[in-house]
């Protein structure tokens, strides 16, 4: 009798799971066996140099019958989070029908040299619907090599790496990804607010995002872009503080910008500057080159106690026929030691400075000084560029090298 008792009991516990199984009661939740699959998929970007909104699609497959949610946030991974910004509000919501949505993200545009970075979104929380996976990349490749338009030369004048009587003491080959930070520091600004313009009365804005290092070259590259209140942006470097040099045999190989208004300058201040001040400290500019006049470069010293009686003695070096300082290199050099400097292009002496140079003026060149390369946007010497100067221009330096004698 317990026995058929237990079988009877048994049938009515089936027939209610039974029963129940048939019965549907609609409360607003979707059947976690036919949930929509929320998708997405990585992305990859090049950066730019002004800000960009790029768009994540997210679908939702399936059938959709009622609000499908999902909560999701950025992660860095190789990023501060300052090269992006996220627009679109989480949570994303599909509503009946509804199979896609998007997220929009804001990239922060900028010219440094920076390497590729990363970061991901992640889904999370989903309501009414399931995740096809809850990460996704987002790659930044950067593109600020600022080679658009870049042309480096294929041939020119070279010099060698010894000379009879001289070692090499120091050598810059601009070998790399980037500039060398034991040797150089970047100068930044437009001199405001005690010198600006630099004294020249310059138009552009020294950024570190106008240096490059490729290919075994220094480029300094001159844009016409706004940036701060300046219309033109360039770059200036130097190894004051780090790299000082007297006397000995200094070469520099580079092929120059052409075009009005432009103002490439290879130069040298003295140490001293800051304890004398300029001209006191002593200037020698070993090349410079007003675009317009892209056949000749100038050698050029300045001397003098203070500003009011600053004094300058510069000569002109010409290429011969058609050629000209921008399309091959050439090395730029001097020949430094006590009372005498000598300045060359590819290997001809052009001229000589000496104390009797200077007509009895006190005379700055026997002590230390260090490097300046770069390039200025108009100015006293060459003018200001007009309609027909084309831009970006690059000064491409192959190498600077410094002998001793001994």
């Amino acid at each position: 009798m317990t026995n058929l008792r237990n079988v009877f009991l048994a049938f009515l516990v089936c027939t209610a799971i039974s029963y129940t199984a048939c019965v549907t009661e609609d409360n607003g939740v979707a059947d976690p066996l036919t949930l929509p699959v929320i998708a997405s998929s990585d992305l990859s970007m090049d950066e730019g140099d002004v800000n960009a909104e790029v768009t994540m699609s997210i679908t939702l497959t399936g059938d959709n019958k009622t609000n499908a949610v999902v909560d999701f946030a950025s992660l860095n991974v190789s990023t501060d989070g300052s090269d992006y910004e996220v627009l679109t509000k989480s949570p994303l919501i599909f509503k009946e029908g509804e199979t896609t949505k998007e997220i929009k993200i804001k990239i922060i545009g900028d010219e440094v040299r920076e390497t590729k970075e990363t970061f991901q979104v992640k889904f999370y929380n989903p309501k009414n619907a399931k995740l096809d996976k809850d990460l996704y990349t987002v790659t930044i490749n950067d593109d600020d090599d600022n080679s658009a338009g870049l042309i480096i030369p294929a041939s020119g004048y070279s010099t060698p790496k010894e000379y009879a009587g001289y070692t090499l003491s120091w050598a810059d080959e601009f070998e790399g990804d980037s500039l060398n930070p034991t040797f150089w520091t970047q100068e930044l600004g437009d001199g405001c607010p005690n010198n600006c313009g630099w004294g020249n009365n310059e138009l552009q804005y020294y950024r570190p995002d106008n240096t490059t290092v490729t290919q075994g070259n220094l480029i300094i590259t001159a844009k016409k872009q706004s940036f701060g209140s300046r219309q033109y942006t360039s770059s200036r470097i130097v190894t004051k503080g780090k790299r000082f040099f007297k006397y000995g045999r200094i070469d520099i190989r580079a092929a120059l910008p052409k075009g009005k208004g432009l103002w490439p300058a290879l130069w040298m201040l003295g140490s001293n500057i800051d304890a004398v001040s300029w001209p006191a400290c002593g200037e020698i500019d070993i090349m410079e080159l007003a675009g317009d006049l892209p056949n000749r470069v100038v050698g050029t010293v300045h001397y003098g106690s203070n500003v009011g009686d600053h004094q300058y003695k510069t000569y002109a070096k010409y290429l011969n026929g058609n050629a000209d300082f921008n399309s091959a290199y050439h090395v730029f050099s001097i020949n430094w030691e006590a009372d005498k400097i000598e300045f060359l292009v590819d290997d001809e002496l052009y001229t000589t400075v000496t104390p009797a140079t200077l007509n009895g003026a006190a005379y700055p060149f026997n002590k230390n000084f260090f490097f300046i390369f770069n390039v200025a946007v108009g100015g006293n010497f060459p003018g200001n560029p007009d309609a027909n100067t084309a831009f970006p221009q690059n000064m491409i330096v192959d190498y600077v090298r410094v002998f001793k004698k001994g």
